[in-house]
């Protein structure tokens, strides 16, 4: 009985998700990036030029949502195939919710023509938002996303945001070509570049951190000092220097980005030769990392 209720939880949570993401990039593209000649990348941006193509030169409309899907089919095809049929499913759904409110909503979503730079970062938010909400129950709006999502099984290393943007690049730069202006590629950049960062925030949220390494003579004092003051758990490496050859042990311990400078406060008082590195991770989960304080 318990999965079962643990399980309908899931799938509503993973509707709302998609649902509220979907709009968010929804009204991103018609309120935004499609009414000032701005190709926000991907499929997406390849369907907002033809939209744009066939206004100015042809007696018929192409619809940004349905050359959106057409355009994807090839695409979930490979990731059927690379990634597995989870991933289809769920982009299927999050394409479809997607591209369907594109054109639907298009005639009654008021358009924002100001200044280009508010259309970057609002409609960059809008989108950023959107995608990170159907990103972080494991679907994806197809296109970019799901080059991404092939992509980071080469390079697991890099966040999702980072590889959207490089697969964005090239439609990007394809857009001062069709708009025939060098102003819609470079407002283009600003307003992914809003988005990826807003991705990366919805996706790992609270959960950045920092990762300290640190070396020290001292390193019973100092383990002791930081499990006592900065109230961080501690893992104790062993390491061997390569000249000296000597055994010692590397301090290893994740703290949040505003518990750093207390932490490396705190290492050099007790130890000022030290050696003290600071790793920046997209994510850290585990016993009381949020609140490390509760009791």
């Amino acid at each position: 009985m318990a999965k079962a209720k643990i399980h309908w939880k899931t799938l509503f949570l993973d509707g709302v998700f998609l649902l509220l993401g979907s709009l968010c990039y929804a009204l991103a593209v018609d309120m935004f990036s499609a009414p000032n000649n701005i190709a926000p990348g991907g499929v997406t941006g390849i369907a907002t030029m033809l939209n744009y193509v066939s206004v100015s030169h042809l007696p018929f409309e192409i619809p940004i949502g349905v050359s959106t899907l057409i355009m994807n089919v090839p695409l979930l095809i490979a990731a059927w195939v690379k990634i597995g049929r989870r991933l289809v499913v769920r982009t299927i759904i999050g394409l479809s919710l997607s591209s369907v409110m594109i054109d639907m909503l298009e005639p009654f979503i008021p358009v924002f023509q100001g200044e280009k730079i508010l259309v970057c970062i609002f409609g960059g938010v809008l989108l950023g938002l959107g995608v990170g909400l159907i990103l972080s129950r494991g679907g994806t709006t197809g296109g970019s996303e799901v080059v991404a999502r092939l992509l980071e099984r080469k390079y697991p290393h890099i966040q999702m945001g980072k590889l959207i943007l490089a697969v964005d690049a090239v439609v990007i730069a394809a857009s001062a070509v069709v708009y025939r202006q060098m102003e819609s590629p470079l407002f283009a950049v600003v307003l992914v570049f809003v988005s990826s960062q807003v991705t990366d925030w919805v996706i790992y949220g609270g959960r950045h951190g920092k990762m300290a390494m640190i070396l020290s003579k001292k390193q019973p004092q100092v383990t002791a000092a930081i499990m006592e003051r900065v109230n961080r758990g501690v893992t104790l490496l062993k390491a061997e220097g390569a000249y000296s050859g000597a055994d010692q042990k590397m301090i290893l311990c994740a703290v949040r980005r505003d518990e750093t400078f207390r932490l490396r406060q705190l290492v050099f008082e007790i130890d000022p030769d030290a050696f003290f590195m600071m790793l920046s991770t997209d994510e850290v989960r585990g016993y009381r990392w949020l609140d490390p304080h509760e009791n």
